[in-house]
């Protein structure tokens, strides 16, 4: 399995990354809920809501492809939020990996997330997926397809279209009710939907 395979636009590259598994050194979460984000206004996939639908920045700069690679940001001045890039070279995308199952290093992510309240609670959430995994700022730009990185990103052959949901996006205040958002109904990891307040449609 290799990053082309994620050389999709938002929405499918989203689908194929749930039940995927993210490691970070001994902990791996299967991913079990997402949400796609695609790019500025002249790209294929015009998305206010995303970090890159103004253009370019050296913020959002690896939304700009190619495929396969991290884009951590801080959220609120201290949740680190993971994305995986997607798309196509030169052209914004990534998809942010919302919630998932710690099914390896569990002692590891209890000790990273000590105010979990069960291990279903380890990696709910943006904030918390990028805590209990241990990613920070400095993993920003990552090859997740490299074989020997600390960081890696292991796709599952196994796609059933049916049993994936899909629904608006989660706080976002504009685009809100682009149904981006995908997870696996069958997890009791997914996240809580929270429209923001300040959403104008």
């Amino acid at each position: 399995m290799s990053a082309d395979e994620l050389a999709l636009e938002p929405p499918a590259a989203a689908r194929r990354l749930l039940r995927a598994t993210l490691w970070s050194g001994p902990v791996g979460v299967r991913i079990v809920e997402v949400e796609a984000y695609g790019g500025d206004p002249a790209g294929p996939w015009p998305d206010p809501a995303s970090h890159s639908g103004r253009g370019r920045t050296p913020r959002n700069a690896v939304m700009f492809g190619p495929a396969g690679f991290l884009y951590v940001y801080l959220s609120y001045g201290m949740h680190r939020c993971v994305n995986v890039t997607t798309g196509f070279d030169g052209v914004a995308s990534a998809v942010l990996l919302r919630s998932g199952e710690v099914i390896a290093g569990l002692d590891t992510a209890r000790e990273r997330r000590p105010t979990a309240r069960t291990d279903l609670d380890l990696a709910r959430g943006p904030g918390n997926f990028g805590s209990a995994l241990g990613i920070t700022l400095a993993d920003y730009g990552a090859d997740l397809f490299e074989p020997a990185a600390p960081i890696r990103l292991e796709l599952n052959g196994n796609q059933d279209p049916a049993a994936i949901a899909s629904g608006p996006r989660v706080g976002v205040s504009a685009a809100a009710e682009v149904p981006w958002r995908f997870w696996l109904p069958s997890s009791r990891a997914v996240s809580a939907y929270r429209r923001s307040p300040r959403a104008t449609k």
